[in-house]
């Protein structure tokens, strides 16, 4: 039957509420993203009653981002000549007592296994161990000037996760004849046992635990100048690292350096390794000292006014 009134094509008609909903849900979907943090033109480490406990953490979306840029290393042998990392995001907090560092960088490929010829990521945060107007050098401090730093390795994070570093699981064809420490008349975890494995491991008998067992990825380091670096007297810094689509994201968490209290200022330096460009030891990007203020409880000057609306997410 004819009624003088043109029907609506039915399927056309669906698929242009459906775009519609989907724009709909896009302009939602866009308005409830989280922004970026605010960018600072220092390090601030801002006041938190709790510090975040990973570098993945929603906390730090409300955190001011400081950028530092990095140079080679082309000082002191062995020199770094080719830039590899051009900058490092830097994100701070503390608790009055702790300070808290998350560290971001764009890092190609993932550098986590030891081996010949295999170089890790890694990076490092440095401050002078009192805090003074008068600065050490940044270039791992100067004689009687000592700075402290703290390193964490991309293979000590494999290792904390659960990476087995034997040579038998890093080296599957590798063949082994005989270790004496792991004798069968040596039984596991006695006297003589352990006296076999410290000889024929003199460098963990030392304290030079570079590879193997950890249970933290990071080390607390004194130097006082180039060629000077020395492990500190107790391990007081705690870190964790994730990869991530970009590259590397680490939080390193230390105690607030002497002289150093909520309100007050210093200053900083950081270091990066790319394994893939075989960097190691002096081979590295580095920043010069970079000004830091800790904030005091109760100002908040660094608390962003998006921390209110619940940001979500963890940009770098």
């Amino acid at each position: 039957m004819t009624t003088g009134r043109t029907l609506p094509d039915r399927p056309a008609a669906a698929g242009a509420a459906l775009a519609s909903l989907a724009i709909g849900l896009l302009a939602i979907g866009g308005g409830c993203a989280a922004p970026p943090p605010p960018a600072a033109p220092e390090v601030q480490a801002v006041w938190r009653d709790t510090i975040p406990e990973g570098p993945e953490e929603a906390a730090w979306q409300a955190i001011p981002k400081y950028t530092a840029d990095l140079i080679p290393q082309d000082l002191v042998e062995p020199r770094l000549l080719k830039p590899s990392t051009p900058r490092l995001a830097v994100q701070a907090a503390t608790d009055g007592t702790r300070v808290a560092f998350r560290l971001a960088w764009d890092d190609a490929t993932q550098d986590e296994r030891p081996g010949a010829a295999r170089f890790t990521d890694a990076c490092a945060i440095q401050l002078p161990q009192r805090t003074a107007p008068d600065l050490p050098d940044p270039q791992m401090g100067q004689a009687g000037r000592p700075v402290e730093i703290t390193f964490w390795r991309a293979t000590w994070q494999a290792a904390v996760a659960g990476r087995d570093d034997t040579i038998r699981s890093l080296y599957p064809g590798a063949v082994v004849d005989h270790y004496p420490f792991e004798a069968p008349p040596l039984q596991p975890g006695s006297e003589a046992q352990q006296a076999f494995a410290t000889r024929y491991a003199p460098a963990a008998a030392l304290g030079a635990r570079r590879e193997g067992p950890r249970d933290r990825p990071v080390e607390d380091l004194i130097g006082e100048g180039p060629g000077t670096l020395r492990p500190a007297d107790k391990l007081l810094s705690e870190g964790t690292g994730r990869r991530t689509a970009k590259g590397w994201e680490v939080l390193i968490v230390r105690p607030l350096p002497n002289g150093l209290a909520p309100g007050g200022r210093s200053q900083i330096a950081f270091g990066v390794w790319d394994g893939a460009q075989a960097e190691a030891g002096a081979r590295k990007m580095r920043s010069g000292w970079v000004p830091m203020s800790i904030e005091a409880r109760g100002t908040q000057a660094g608390i962003a006014p998006r921390a209110a609306a619940g940001a979500q997410g963890g940009g770098r």
